[in-house]
């Protein structure tokens, strides 16, 4: 049974005609992550009375200025504020090198007035940069992206409330609640096994109770696996790969691909489409995200909720007087 919250985040309802099944219900990461956002500035609106003058900060380190980052960028300032967090973005120019880069973090991490730090990637760097050395460097109390080993280490380990989720799977995470099914003793299915996605929301799937099943590139059967899913979630990078007589039908999909195919109806020669072919998974599916407008939206809300959640916990380690 749906709460009146998740019916209210949810469009396009499933109903059957004899024993067909219509389309899929379709999660809204618009509609949710608007929710999230509202929740988190009644957050910091709070925290904001309690402790006069405070305000959670983050900063947002680049290094280049490519314009896919720059949108990045823009859209999670936008959101911060928003929500009232104190963002910054500190850019440094594409011949900075990697000592410049670590002494930028090391500035960030020893300010206690910064709660978030994020290192946009790639790193449009000239010179030689190492990305996991740069990543690591994050304070794990900063890193609320959610990236460094520290974290990840114990995300793997199931220590759920002592690190930081990264963005894309704590949004799906959230987008699979709002459906109103239950994760614990299902069958779930993970496409994919980057650092980003697939590793932690494999890891966040398993200790939230569903029997997980991780694929990729070297997974010879596929589909069979794909049937088998009450709950998939696809982060493979290739468009339109998982088709819609794979899915289980009534399962719950979430689509993290974000591609571009060529389309001569749109005024830029291309459009947007997820991993799964959506036009026949809606078919066959319970639940499914649409792209654009599902889970990249949550992206940034987690991004903003982790920064809320670092702030929260600074408060609660150095209890500053009104």
């Amino acid at each position: 049974m749906l709460s009146l919250a998740a019916r209210s985040l949810l469009f396009g309802a499933s109903s059957c005609q004899g024993s067909r099944r219509s389309i899929a219900t379709v999660i809204s990461g618009n509609k949710t992550s608007k929710l999230v956002r509202e929740r988190l500035k009644m957050e910091v609106e709070k925290m904001r009375s309690l402790f006069s003058g405070f305000r959670p900060a983050l900063v947002v380190l680049q290094v280049g200025d490519r314009d896919d980052s720059n949108l990045y960028i823009s859209s999670k300032l936008k959101a911060a504020a928003e929500i009232g967090i104190d963002a910054k973005h500190v850019r440094l120019p594409s011949t900075a090198t990697q000592d410049e880069v670590l002494q930028s973090i090391r500035s960030v991490n020893e300010n206690p007035s910064v709660h978030g730090l994020i290192v946009q990637l790639p790193l449009d760097s000239v010179k030689p940069i190492d990305n996991e050395l740069i990543t690591n460097s994050v304070s794990p109390e900063k890193d609320v992206d959610g990236l460094s080993c520290i974290n990840a280490g114990k995300l793997s380990r199931g220590d759920l409330n002592d690190c930081f989720i990264p963005c894309t799977p704590n949004g799906c995470m959230e987008l699979i609640r709002q459906t109103g099914v239950s994760v614990a003793g299902k069958h779930a299915v993970v496409i994919g096994r980057s650092k980003i996605v697939g590793a932690p929301m494999h890891d966040l799937l398993l200790w939230n109770h569903a029997t997980v099943t991780t694929c990729h590139s070297k997974t010879p059967d596929l589909p069979e696996q794909v049937g088998r899913a009450d709950i998939l979630v696809v982060g493979a990078g290739r468009a339109e790969m998982v088709r819609g007589e794979w899915v289980k039908e009534g399962a719950v999909v979430i689509d993290c691909g974000i591609n571009h195919i060529p389309d001569e109806t749109k005024a830029s020669g291309k459009r947007v489409v997820g991993d799964v072919h959506y036009a026949s998974a809606n078919q066959r599916a319970g639940f499914i995200t649409p792209v654009p407008g599902g889970v990249g939206p949550m992206t940034v809300a987690m991004l903003m909720e982790n920064t809320v959640q670092s702030a929260q916990r600074f408060l609660l380690r150095n209890q500053p007087r009104r």
